[in-house]
């Protein structure tokens, strides 16, 4: 590969230039902030920079957003500590997932048989009630399905099937996921 023939091709980080100047040296540095612990605040000024982000959403110190206008967030979801969303492409997280501490969500990587080192952004889609735990890493292209959960640590580079348990590097399939029976009892006694 000849990386000074490097060029990221037909790609655009997808906000003009003054957008992505004012998301460098001032949102993206208070949404990142371990001395701003309010996640209310932190969901406003990425929401101010273009993200979709639902009720209930809880951001912890030291999280790192690429790029705002390229991230969607359901409702009452947890993002824990020093998690980086490395969006060049589009990541969605539906509703009541839990992404744990130290998380890394990448959406691109470059194309190793190309002589330029050709850049490949894809989307992450994370499906709603799923866990991904700390220090799991998810690769361009994943989807995880309904209810997954990828344990400590897990590396993630193809995707997962619903209500699944994954473990390991690369992560692989250990069991089905029960929701609790509980629940579902308490769901029926009320209903």
């Amino acid at each position: 590969m000849r990386l000074n023939n490097y060029s990221t091709g037909h790609y655009s980080p997808g906000a003009p230039l003054w957008k992505q100047i004012l998301w460098y040296f001032i949102g993206s540095p208070l949404v990142e902030n371990h001395w701003l612990p309010v996640s209310n605040l932190k969901v406003c000024i990425l929401r101010l920079f273009g993200a979709k982000i639902g009720q209930g959403v809880r951001i912890k110190p030291g999280v790192r957003v690429k790029f705002p206008w390229r991230l969607i967030i359901g409702n009452y979801v947890w993002i824990g500590e020093d998690a980086w969303i490395d969006n060049i492409a589009t990541v969605i997280i539906e509703s009541h997932v839990c992404i744990s501490q130290n998380v890394y969500l990448c959406t691109g990587n470059h194309d190793w048989n190309h002589p330029d080192f050709l850049l490949v952004p894809a989307p992450i889609h994370i499906h709603e009630s799923s866990w991904i735990a700390a220090k799991s890493v998810i690769g361009p292209g994943v989807t995880v399905g309904k209810g997954a959960v990828l344990t400590l640590g897990g590396v993630a580079g193809k995707s997962l099937e619903p209500m699944t348990v994954y473990a390991g590097n690369p992560a692989a399939p250990i069991k089905q996921r029960k929701l609790g029976i509980l629940s579902d009892m308490n769901h029926i006694m009320s209903g």
